[in-house]
């Protein structure tokens, strides 16, 4: 397993693993065999197993985070209990916050094209949320088995203009897991996608070991069922990690409008050919632009760089509470922008401030009267 982990130097004389899984506060720990020859254990032990591990608390004072697929070094190990704690995290090369995952390297992007039938709205939103990690991307089609070979050479030609050479499979005949096991033998690969596509039912495949839970979609609203829970790695047989991770249906996209450009491959591929008017084009109806043209997914694009666009307003609006425009949401998709009302002058006066507006006014008066009253002796 040493072969497939990252490429960072242990401390010397100490036991390391990776972080395989993370349940509440206990860590999983897949010790490296390298690792644990260094500490001079007995022969016996010169094997692959895990520990138990829990996190020493300095590492939780200095804000330490400890994920999955992170490289670690174990203190103070229990070989009869098989348990240990986690001393220190080794720099990481790569880093995800959803799903949390340290040090992979590629992106198993798992869509079904049918039971749920494909959507391109939905598969863009993964594939840009993909793009933005900076990871290879592999995208495979699953349960090709329910469509003919036209229909897989169609889908295969819509995609190509995309930037992306898909992978169809189908774990119930066992098509094309052969060619997508020489993708996955190098590095750490997150296996993600909707709830539905056959993600865990993949992993059982590649790895029987696994046996994980799976579920039938939906017939009511025609999408997934979530069954994968935490993420985990297994390991596979020819090499390579997998990182198996809850489904999503909806990514978030929280990406700027200028990032956005560079996770359409379309548009790398225009602007190779020439180059915008101005330099800071977002390509939308800006005047000497190359990028806006007849390309299938240029309308989601345009949508989702007003997403963009929305929510950059919103978090300047949220750190300006003197903006005059607030955001205001209305059902599912309409977002309006309304007059923000002037907090201090329909804001209720408290107790404790008309208290001291009265007294402030009762010394005022009192002031004028004897003002008042010494006035006729000073003319006199």
């Amino acid at each position: 397993m040493s072969s497939d982990l990252p490429s960072t130097t242990p401390p010397d004389g100490k036991l390391t693993g990776t972080v395989v899984a993370v349940q509440a506060n206990y860590y999983f720990v897949q010790l490296d065999t390298t690792s644990a020859a260094s500490a001079n254990l007995p022969p016996a032990l010169h094997q692959p197993q895990q520990l138990l591990c829990t996190r020493r608390t300095r590492l939780k004072k200095i804000g330490q985070k400890v994920m999955v697929g992170d490289q670690v070094v174990v203190d103070q190990p229990d070989w009869q209990g098989k348990r240990g704690a986690i001393s220190q995290v080794l720099p990481r090369s790569s880093q995800l916050d959803r799903p949390p995952i340290a040090n992979a390297n590629q992106i198993l992007l798992v869509f079904a094209i049918e039971e749920p039938t494909l959507d391109p709205h939905q598969l863009t939103r993964f594939l840009v949320k993909a793009e933005s990690t900076g990871l290879q991307i592999c995208l495979c089609l699953s349960k090709c088995d329910l469509i003919d070979a036209a229909a897989q050479a169609a889908w295969h030609d819509r995609l190509k203009p995309w930037g992306y050479d898909p992978v169809f499979i189908s774990t119930y005949h066992g098509i094309g897991l052969e060619q997508l096991k020489q993708q996955l033998r190098r590095g750490m690969t997150i296996v993600s996608g909707p709830s539905g596509v056959g993600k865990s039912s993949l992993i059982n495949q590649l790895i029987p070991a696994a046996d994980l839970r799976v579920s039938e979609v939906s017939g009511k609203l025609g999408r997934g069922r979530h069954t994968t829970r935490h993420v985990e790695l297994f390991e596979l047989a020819d090499g390579g990690l997998l990182a198996d991770t809850p489904g999503f249906n909806q990514p978030d996209l929280d990406c700027s409008p200028e990032a956005l450009t560079q996770y359409f491959p379309e548009i790398a591929q225009r602007l190779q050919t020439g180059n915008c008017q101005f330099n800071n084009c977002r390509h939308h109806a800006e005047p000497g632009c190359v990028v806006q043209g007849e390309w299938e997914r240029y309308p989601l694009y345009v949508q989702f760089l007003t997403e963009a666009i929305e929510r950059q307003q919103q978090q300047q609006q949220q750190a300006d509470p003197d903006a005059i425009m607030k955001r205001k949401v209305r059902g599912k998709d309409q977002v309006t922008y309304e007059p923000r009302l002037n907090r201090h002058k329909y804001r209720q006066e408290s107790r404790r401030s008309t208290k001291q507006s009265v007294q402030v006014m009762k010394g005022r008066v009192e002031d004028f009267l004897d003002h008042s009253d010494q006035a006729p002796d000073e003319e006199a």
